[in-house]
């Protein structure tokens, strides 16, 4: 077999965001390939038909271009973005070590009208506005907004004439704060929720909703429907224009918002009157979407226990009914709800992991109906993104082999068994000229308990021809699961010989409450039983060899590595905990999950016996294996400080031990290179460990 080359990660084209025109005609899509020059990502929109009848074409290389959403008569497109370039620019893996990227040969004359043609200075960055395409008119995307601190997310108006959009708005006083912190002056607050990972130190500034119309650009700012709560910095209004002019949006208004996860859900008037509240402040309220004829629904999570498989709920007279309550399947992570009809709605729930689409029968009465549906799906590809209009589905299939790419089929065909129209082959030359994996499940008993996992293998392998090296990747989460899906990092490993297992341990979602909650308050005890048992079981099966068995997981993931390491010492050859936290106690109130912690562990202070037994840094006495410690340098999530500590304690026993720390990442690997800067030092970790290398 022939390894994948780590620098073809900048080949790699990712499809995330999917929007079906009203007629059902056609569909926009975001794709994200990277640029090798710019270490950077290039995230694209494109427009194809849904029949299959024409090539996707490109709309733009705007950088960030996200959230398309067609107007009501669908002549227009609109998206965010945070700035227009030029399309010429390279993406792709340089082979030669030649750049072709034209910027690179732009020069300071041509840099310096640029500033000013787009009245940014030159160290700024500009800010996310909403940008426009005019199908009837043609041309260019025109520039909608222009908001000093951007726009988070907008709505169309349901007769297309205005937008609704969210944006923060600050006082003069918190304008004067913001320009001292932009100068280096001090972060202060009082804020109870005083950071969040990817967005940094919060301020005190409100968020609103203004409505902006289209012809003259004139924005109403909607003084009651500023938002709150702890995640709203990551979770946003949420705002939905119905078509009966009512507006949607989310928001926490509880006497101490940055202490809950609660978000209830809003309606009110286009004009900012007749605000109405429409739950109880006993939800986690998101995801609002409109029927046609008027009928509000939204996704309900349990704002105090997130092992509560989350609802879909419409708003009623009375106040709102759950048209899920017996499914105990949890709406998968970012799903939208898709109307198709009146009483007809789809989603995307996690089930037996496997994330695939539902169809609800929302009746005027108690009663509803929840189908399975999209048999053609199989067992063996995820459905990440779900668009429904004008009589046709639209979805994002991932597939291990086969790509990432969008599809689709009738609204009526959902029902059957029919194979979906494939519009895309986004990672063709990719997948032609190297090998990616293929997959099975498998299924183990653990403590009397049936867990399942997906394993991977190169095309070249036999597994009953093993005994292979094993690597055993954790998921994060912990609710979440591992389905099969497309992964350049499973092929990078599964070409140089790997099989890889990916365990659903207790504790993860998309089997129900029960499954979920067996490790609640109780970390580093059902799952570490879990894997033990998966890797014993792919040992029995004489696929792999017990000397090599190495490990990773990244969040929850490393959190889990922690565990196995000090109560399994001699489970892994070699193990990379990515990200994690292995100190319950020095976490709480330096990551942003502080209301998480109490509502599963209580306070440091009250429930220190709880902490500590959830702490892998408490049994450090026990690591015995090597470790590859990373971690985001502005990762608030699971601090740095932490895989600091895992890393002092493995050393100062004489343990080896490599600390990587990216300096400006956040609870991700964000730029191309540091993604193959991972992956290459991964691979050497394993390499430098394995007994038959």
């Amino acid at each position: 077999m022939t390894p994948l080359p780590l620098e073809a990660y900048y080949d790699l084209t990712q499809i995330s965001e999917i929007a079906v025109s009203p007629d059902g005609s056609r569909v926009a899509y975001v794709a994200t390939a990277y640029n090798q020059s710019e270490d950077e990502p290039i995230s694209s929109l494109f427009v194809t038909s849904t029949d299959g009848s024409r090539e996707p074409h490109q709309l733009t290389t705007v950088s960030g271009a996200s959230a398309p959403q067609w107007s009501p008569s669908g002549d227009r497109l609109a998206f965010l973005a945070t700035r227009e370039e030029s399309t010429d620019r390279q993406v792709g893996w340089t082979r030669d070590g030649d750049s072709n990227d034209e910027s690179d040969t732009e020069t300071e004359a041509e840099v310096e009208a640029d500033d000013e043609a787009t009245d940014q200075p030159s160290d700024d960055e500009p800010e996310t506005q909403v940008w426009l395409f005019d199908f009837t008119f043609g041309g260019d995307a025109r520039q909608v907004t222009d908001r000093a601190y951007g726009v988070r997310e907008f709505d169309w108006s349901p007769d297309g004439d205005n937008l609704v959009i969210s944006a923060r708005d600050p006082t003069d006083d918190e304008q004067a704060y913001l320009d001292e912190r932009k100068e280096g002056g001090p972060i202060e607050t009082e804020r109870l929720q005083h950071k969040l990972d990817g967005v940094g130190y919060l301020d005190t500034v409100t968020s609103y909703l203004f409505v902006v119309d289209l012809e003259s650009g004139e924005e109403t700012r909607l003084d009651e429907t500023y938002g709150g709560g702890a995640m709203e910095g990551l979770s946003g209004l949420q705002p939905a224009w119905g078509p009966t002019d009512r507006i949607a949006f989310v928001s926490c208004r509880t006497d101490n918002p940055d202490d809950t996860y609660v978000a209830d859900l809003y309606t009110i008037d286009p004009d900012g009157s007749n605000l109405n509240k429409e739950t109880d402040s006993d939800v986690t309220a998101s995801a609002p979407a409109w029927s046609p004829s008027g009928t509000l629904a939204f996704v309900a999570g349990d704002p105090t226990n997130w092992c509560v498989p989350s609802e879909v709920c419409v708003s009623t007279a009375e106040g709102y009914r759950s048209v899920t309550p017996d499914l105990d399947r949890t709406v998968a992570r970012n799903a939208t709800l898709e109307w198709a009809g009146g009483e007809t709605l789809y989603t995307l729930i996690g089930d037996e992991a496997k994330t695939r689409p539902i169809k609800i029968g929302v009746h005027q009465s108690d009663v509803s109906t929840v189908d399975r549906v999209f048999d053609a799906q199989g067992d063996d590809r995820a459905a990440l993104q779900l668009s429904i209009a004008g009589g046709t589905a639209a979805m994002v299939l991932s597939h291990p082999n086969e790509g990432q790419d969008v599809y689709t089929l009738p609204v009526e065909a959902l029902s059957g068994s029919d194979e979906p129209t494939r519009l895309t082959d986004v990672n063709r030359d990719l997948r032609s000229e190297f090998s990616f994996p293929e997959v099975r499940r498998i299924s183990w008993e653990s403590d009397g308990v049936e867990i399942s996992g997906i394993v991977y293998h190169d095309p070249d392998v036999t597994l009953d021809d093993g005994p292979h090296p094993l690597v055993v990747a954790v998921h994060g989460g912990p609710i979440s699961y591992d389905e099969p899906v497309f992964s350049f990092d499973h092929a990078a490993l599964t070409s140089r010989g790997y099989v890889v297992l990916r365990p659903n341990y207790r504790g993860g979602s998309s089997f129900g409450r029960e499954f979920s909650e067996a490790l609640r308050g109780q970390w580093g005890t059902k799952e570490v039983e879990d894997i033990t048992a998966g890797v014993s079981d792919v040992i029995n099966r004489g696929w792999v060899d017990s000397d090599r068995i190495f490990g990773y997981g990244f969040s929850y993931g490393g959190i889990a590595q922690g565990y196995l390491i000090t109560q399994e010492p001699d489970l892994f050859t070699a193990a990379a905990p990515e990200h994690g936290i292995y100190d319950l106690r020095s976490a709480f109130g330096t990551d942003d999950t502080h209301v998480w912690m109490t509502n599963e562990y209580g306070t440091p202070w009250d429930s220190p016996e709880a902490f500590d037994a959830s702490s892998a840094i408490t049994d450090a006495e026990a690591i015995e294996t090597p470790i590859l410690v990373t971690a985001g340098g502005q990762d608030w999530r699971c601090p740095p400080s932490q895989s600091e500590q895992l890393y002092i304690a493995a050393k100062k026993q004489g343990v080896d031990a490599k600390l990587v720390v990216y300096p400006e990442e956040h609870h991700n690997i964000g730029t191309p290179d540091r993604a193959i800067h991972r992956l290459t030092e991964l691979i050497s970790w394993y390499e430098r460990f394995d007994p038959q290398a």
